[in-house]
């Protein structure tokens, strides 16, 4: 049996119902997990062994590693260090065992030179740039009623720069792809389905176990920001210290530092941060870091443009 013909009988490779999505994001921490293990188990059989762990060193990837570690010791965790992870993220990866380092295949500064900034969403950055490049059918990007630029951001069609969503590719899907060609190997992604609108619709159409460009695995598809948190708490995890201490009250669980790590440069939902956004804390917290993206990549016009404060106005 090939490798599509197993996936097509896996019983996680179905669509799901955003209400059978619902139920399953309100399972205890210890149903959520033991639901993971069937998964990976069954991607493990899809796959015969040949899989890897796409790890950000962030505490969604961090959570599943642990799973999957568990379960199957052998499975390389896969790190691309693209130059915009947090240093401390950078740090707590090199310290644990069985990590292969990738490099992107192209800088994060050509890529914004060729095809635009990162802004709003993936989903906005792509329906604006193909109504920038004129591509085929860009004129349902404006008018259409779904999958359409949103009429808040169908100004940034003529910004005076140029938009995209390609570093992602450049900087971590295209390595890890070349990757995947080379050692036959394919991939986990902890990725959650209240993620975004995007992710929900992959999960529903095609479930946990899927073949779109690549065969690939979403084993923590159905669990939530809270569920990573308390499997931090629950397993006394070691995690990267930038996002600080972990905390609980009355009964919901925090950090103290960074929320989400992810590339530090990239602007994707910096909008929709309530109180201090990611720049204003990368201001105090990181101020090289936040010095070269704001004035030498360029980033403080952007945000400017689209109406973020980065704390250029403020002194510490």
């Amino acid at each position: 049996m090939s490798k599509i013909d197993k996936i097509y009988s896996s019983k996680y490779s179905r669509s799901y119902t955003k209400d059978e999505l619902v139920a399953m994001n309100k399972l205890s921490l210890e149903e959520k997990i033991k639901l993971t293990n069937d998964i990976i188990d069954e991607f493990y059989t899809v796959t015969n062994g040949l899989m890897y762990v796409s790890y950000s060193g962030g505490k969604d990837s961090t959570v599943m590693a642990d799973i999957i570690l568990k379960r199957y010791p052998d499975t390389p965790l896969v790190f691309c260090n693209t130059g915009l992870e947090y240093p401390e993220i950078v740090e707590f990866v090199k310290r644990r065992q069985n990590v292969v380092f990738l490099k992107p295949s192209k800088p994060f500064h050509k890529v914004l030179e060729e095809y635009g900034y990162p802004v709003i969403s993936k989903e906005q950055s792509t329906f604006i740039e193909e109504v920038q490049n004129k591509r085929k059918n860009w004129e349902k990007r404006l008018t259409g009623n779904s999958f359409a630029i949103s009429k808040k951001w169908r100004y940034l069609t003529d910004a005076p720069f140029k938009i995209s969503p390609k570093c992602c590719f450049y900087l971590k899907k295209s390595p890890m792809q070349k990757y995947g060609r080379e050692t036959k190997r394919q991939p986990l992604i902890g990725v959650m389905f209240n993620d975004s609108n995007l992710r929900l619709l992959y999960m529903k159409e095609q479930g946990f176990i899927r073949n779109n460009s690549r065969l690939q695995c979403t084993p923590l598809g159905f669990w939530s920001e809270q569920d990573i948190l308390e499997y931090l708490a629950t397993y006394n995890l070691d995690y990267a210290s930038v996002y600080g201490d972990l905390t609980k009250e009355n009964g919901i669980y925090k950090l103290s530092g960074v929320q989400h790590t992810g590339c530090m440069f990239c602007m994707f939902g910096v909008h929709l941060e309530k109180g201090e956004n990611k720049f204003q804390r990368m201001k105090k917290t990181h101020p090289k870091q936040w010095e070269f993206c704001i004035h030498k990549l360029g980033l403080g016009e952007i945000l400017d443009y689209i109406g973020v404060d980065y704390g250029k106005n403020e002194f510490w």
